[in-house]
């Protein structure tokens, strides 16, 4: 997907989940506009730039105001309603594809170490951090998890699946399952079967010895593509972010943008 401009279409879907703010009856310096702060945040995420040399020119606060405002809707989670906003814009418009999901994990290195950090064993034992997504057939995505590099993709299979929210937007129940998960042999555990068999998902898990990896990579190829997309902002290319809440705020602001280009292209 190329990129676009996308201020517009995620302030229409955040404004509503922003608490109003009274003036301070004392007065003071005025605060940040809240459109003005997310702008401040978008451009260090694309950019990738460190918060304190966001360019005062441009209009957008300092970037310490702008890193607080992503702090306090982290903690208010208004990041993940945002998320779940759109992709309930996307199920209005019937355009989820639940027939197939797949699940993957990917490795960035987090040279000052932090929380869920841990020595990547495919790198030399260096520091790194995995970030662990579910998509839907088109690349969708629907969940994300953040573990240590040293952790094992299995590890949070189960927490993961579990994660992926109930989207309503259509007549009848909110829907939270695929018919189908597509994952590599990373994945190859029974208890992995068992959870998915347990909540009425197909498990469609490579096995070991057993299958290729091309044919597997006949429909696990949109998860690796969701990677590249989260990979082309540039402040999540290096985990510089020590703190667990700002780095999986930015992650998830990056998957709701990826939603949001989704919507502006088929809703």
């Amino acid at each position: 997907m190329a990129r676009k401009k996308i201020n517009h279409e995620l302030w229409k879907a955040l404004q509503p989940l922003l608490p109003k703010v009274e003036p301070s009856p004392k007065g003071g310096r005025p605060r940040l506009d809240d459109r003005a702060a997310l702008n401040g945040i978008l451009f260090v995420l694309q950019t990738g730039i460190p918060w304190e040399d966001v360019p005062q020119e441009l209009g957008l606060g300092s970037g310490m105001t702008c890193w607080r405002r992503l702090r306090n809707w982290q903690a208010s989670g208004i990041w993940e309603r945002l998320h779940l906003a759109l992709l309930t814009r996307l199920r209005e418009y019937d355009q989820i594809d639940w027939s197939r999901a797949s699940i993957d994990g990917a490795t960035v290195a987090s040279p000052p170490g932090g929380q869920q950090i841990g020595p990547n064993p495919t790198d030399r034992g260096k520091l790194g951090s995995k970030r662990h997504i579910v998509v839907d057939r088109r690349g969708v995505p629907l969940a994300l998890l953040v573990t240590g590099a040293n952790r094992h993709d299995s590890v949070v299979f189960e927490g993961l699946v579990d994660a992926i929210p109930s989207v309503s937007g259509l007549s009848g129940r909110p829907r939270s399952r695929p018919d189908k998960l597509h994952a590599d042999k990373g994945y190859d555990f029974a208890r992995c079967r068992r959870h998915l068999r347990k909540r009425g998902i197909g498990p469609r898990i490579a096995r070991r010895g057993i299958e290729k990896n091309d044919r597997l990579g006949k429909h696990r190829w949109v998860v690796e593509r969701t990677h590249a997309w989260l990979a082309a902002f540039a402040k999540l290319r290096i985990r510089f972010e020590r703190r667990l809440d700002i780095h999986l705020a930015l992650l998830t602001l990056a998957c709701t943008i990826i939603c949001s280009r989704f919507v502006e292209q088929f809703c």
